[in-house]
């Protein structure tokens, strides 16, 4: 009996087995691939890329890159003081990309302008960089200043069309401001 319960059951377990991990793969295929992953490392510490560990954030180990991502993760998931505690610690931090996290986290704590600032100062160093026009026309959004935001849109538009996800967010932040 227990043969035969073994020889039934075995395949259906399988079976199961096979299912179960095929869906959580389609589930990760449909993720949102853009968003930063979820900051993992305790405050003070960032995530190394190359030992694929935390280490102190002081660390002379961690390189710029590895730094600036993390705290690009650390601003979108609400940590905006340690992203710019993080952004302190670049070798060289006048790079777009750092430039434009730092705005990011600036504008996300209520200082616009300085956020502006820091946009405007990553704008100049690659005009192309979809994404600081796209924070930059958001921030002109909150100041009232939708011919602003427009024109960033349109600089989006061109550089990388209408159905990137730049431009859409930034549409409908102008959008949403029009109807209140």
């Amino acid at each position: 009996m227990n043969l035969r319960f073994a020889v039934f059951t075995a395949p259906l377990l399988l079976a199961g087995c096979l299912t179960a991990a095929l869906t959580s793969s389609l589930a990760l295929a449909h993720g949102d691939e853009d968003e930063p992953a979820k900051p993992n490392c305790p405050k003070g510490q960032v995530f190394d890329s190359k030992s694929q560990k935390c280490l102190r954030q002081t660390s002379s180990l961690v390189p710029d890159a590895d730094r600036t991502n993390y705290a690009y993760r650390l601003a979108k998931d609400g940590r905006y003081e340690e992203a710019l505690a993080l952004l302190d610690t670049l070798k060289d931090p006048n790079t777009a990309k750092a430039l434009n996290y730092r705005g990011y986290a600036t504008r996300k704590l209520g200082r616009t302008d300085e956020g502006i600032g820091y946009y405007l100062q990553s704008v100049k160093l690659d005009p192309q960089y979809a994404q600081v026009r796209e924070y930059l026309g958001e921030a002109y959004v909150i100041k009232g200043r939708l011919d602003l935001a427009q024109e960033q849109l349109q600089h989006i538009k061109s550089i990388c069309g209408s159905t990137c996800e730049e431009y859409q967010d930034l549409a409908e932040a102008i959008n949403d401001s029009s109807k209140t």
